[in-house]
């Protein structure tokens, strides 16, 4: 059975980690600030 990879360092997980979080929050961030300005048909499209 092949051996599953892993990170080089307990940092690099983190910085991993944190770089998903943020960028998951932007796509849940974004329609919802569209829709506040006026910009949910642009988002609908």
């Amino acid at each position: 059975m092949k051996e599953r990879e892993k990170f080089a360092s307990r940092l690099g997980f983190i910085l991993i980690s944190a770089g998903c979080s943020i960028g998951l929050g932007d796509v849940w961030r974004f329609p919802y600030i569209t829709g506040q300005y006026g910009g949910g048909i642009f988002v609908l499209i």
